[in-house]
């Protein structure tokens, strides 16, 4: 038994609370090492006879990866604080695993074992229940649609007229996306989510001049409090982005810092290295990457940390807007978004806040900062996968098992799962302009946990590459759109909003994965299990060993043009499918 791969810590995503009266315990294992885990605990202060109460319950493998195995129990201690440890078997040997390390046999002294002191309803991570049936859409406002040509900035080209650049305008605004809402509607969209719309000096909108004002060129604030209250009326959330690590070249404090340089009143607003204050290819100030029109905010100071805060509840307050996308979040310090969350949340409780960090995100994730990060983990491994094929069906089935692990499940349940964004290249580029690697992708990615994204254009087929390239205007000429990937699309949106075990309220495990891009995985919970079995591959595929499917009565899901059929299913060991094909399987 290799004892130095057995890690557990009674926190985060290894010991929590997943609501007010029940603690989810994981344990990490080398894979393959130990056939059996088994949960030692007890009330602490359960005692008889000079001797500690303590029970027994099994603990689940949940998933497993290329190093490690986890193991998974679901605990309701009755009074709320348990004690704890592990029996850990092999075929050879069986050790005891507790705070106070190995032993050979069960400890007597409670003293050794992990400690939940109480489990406070509280401390528990809770995010806005709706965001887990919400299924988002992302607009980059000025490429979207132009609905009011009044508005148009200087310069403004014709809609889809040229490719699109750094520094070109083709008008898009609030108005075009009201003109539009309809088309979101049909697809099932409920939820969209804007990149930034206040006043700023580029096309992207990311180097703010005011937070406190709409960018002209979209239109003003009365347009935009129809515009939500039209999304709310069609059951649609908003979510803005907020972009609070830094501002814009033009905002007016930092170009007081460069009039007044020292004597400036707002020095202190920004990470200043030294006087007098230049700009350039190497700027003497902190900055978004070297991005000299993008100075960055000192949230640490009180008058930047108030002037922020007062805007996050603003939009909130006077618009009704239902979240905040956080940029470059991993950038700003822990204080200032904890006070961000109250802030927040004693203006809209069910707020949804959405942090953009690349990378494992647990600090953010403790219930304290925000609801969910955009899973980038998740967009990586699933295009590495089913568009770039770099990865095989073992290797791809542990990344996800990973990232499934990285958190609570509660966190998981609300991350933003997206595919592309403004930020990467468009996934039918990625993909090499294959329509089935795209199906596979969305398949995958609107029948995993969380809460799924789309980025404006995929669902009909666009294509373009690294920024600017993802980000030319919408198509809305119907025989330049790919109807027959957006009806796909809408399906299974629609699936995952009326099928539970398809959508958000079901477990998610991989029971089988191997070298040829073949994949089977199962969603389940209270109602059965779906099995969903899939072939990345342009050779037809036979999977082996598939018994399971004999063993009780099954549902074959059969996918015509609009609608999903389902008919008995008369035994199978083998599964066959078609090149980039696939096959659901209902008990």
């Amino acid at each position: 038994m290799f004892k130095e791969a057995i890690y557990h810590r009674p926190k985060d995503n290894f010991a929590y609370a997943y609501d007010e009266e029940t603690l989810h315990i994981c344990l990490q294992t080398k894979k393959d090492d130990i056939h059996r885990v088994s949960l030692i605990y007890g009330d602490p202060y359960d005692w008889k006879r000079d001797k500690w109460q303590s029970q027994r319950k099994p603990m689940k493998k949940s998933g497993s990866t290329e190093l490690h195995d986890y193991w998974f129990v679901e605990i309701k201690p009755p009074f709320q604080r348990l004690r704890y440890a592990f029996c850990c078997e092999s075929e050879t040997e069986t050790c005891y695993f507790s705070e106070g390390g190995f032993f050979d046999y069960q400890p007597a002294d409670i003293a050794n074992y992990f400690c939940f002191p109480y489990l406070h309803s509280i401390d528990s991570f809770t995010a806005p229940a709706w965001v887990k049936d919400t299924v988002w859409y992302q607009i980059f406002p000025e490429r979207f649609a132009n609905g009011d040509p009044a508005l148009n900035p200087p310069g403004t080209l014709d809609w889809g007229s040229a490719d699109p650049t750094p520094e070109n305008f083709f008008g898009g605004d609030f108005q075009g996306v009201m003109d539009h809402l309809d088309y979101l509607e049909e697809l099932g969209i409920t939820g969209i989510y804007f990149t930034p719309i206040f006043k700023a000096y580029s096309n992207h909108k990311y180097d703010t001049i005011d937070y406190m004002e709409i960018d002209p060129q979209f239109g003003d604030k009365q347009t935009f409090r129809r515009l939500v209250e039209a999304c709310h009326n069609r059951g649609i959330r908003v979510m803005l982005d907020a972009v609070f690590n830094h501002s814009g070249y033009y905002f007016p404090p930092f170009q007081e810092v460069l009039t007044e340089q020292e004597k400036s009143r707002y020095k202190d607003w920004f990470h200043l290295r030294e006087f007098p204050v230049t700009t350039g290819k190497e700027p003497n100030y902190a900055t978004f990457g070297f991005v000299s029109s993008m100075p960055k905010l000192n949230t640490e100071n009180p008058e930047v940390k108030n002037y922020l805060l007062k805007a996050a509840k603003y939009w909130i307050e006077e618009f009704d807007i239902d979240g905040w996308r956080l940029d470059v979040a991993n950038e700003v310090d822990h204080s200032f978004w904890r006070e961000f969350r109250q802030a927040v949340k004693s203006v809209k409780p069910d707020a949804y806040i959405l942090g953009e960090i690349w990378h494992d995100s647990m600090p953010w994730l403790r219930g304290d900062q925000f609801d969910a990060v955009m899973n980038y983990p998740f967009t990586n491994s699933a295009v590495d996968f089913f568009a770039k094929q770099k990865i095989t069906a073992s290797e791809f089935a542990n990344a996800i098992t990973k990232v499934l692990h990285m958190y609570p499940a509660s966190v998981n349940e609300t991350a933003f799962n997206l595919l592309g964004s403004h930020d990467t290249p468009r996934i039918a580029t990625l993909a090499g302009g294959d329509k089935n690697k795209v199906k596979l992708l969305y398949l995958f990615q609107l029948s995993f946990v969380g809460t799924p994204c789309l980025y404006y254009g995929d669902e009909i087929g666009m294509a373009g590459g690294q920024d600017p390239g993802c980000r030319s205007c919408m198509e809305w000429e119907t025989d330049n759109q790919d109807r027959e990937l957006f009806t796909f699309v809408q399906l299974l949106i629609h699936l995952r909003k009326n099928e539970p075990l398809f959508g958000n309220q079901s477990g998610f495990r991989f029971i089988a994965k191997d070298e040829n891009q073949h994949l089977i995985y199962e969603k389940s919970g209270k109602t059965g299990r779906l099995v969903f079995a899939l072939n990345n591959s342009s050779k037809s595929a036979a999977i082996q060993d598939c018994t399971f499917l004999n063993e009780g009565s099954w549902l074959e899901w059969h996918f015509t043009t609009e609608s999903v059929k389902k008919e008995p299913l008369n035994g199978m060991n083998v599964i066959d499918l078609p090149p980039f094909g696939f096959r659901i399987f209902e008990q």
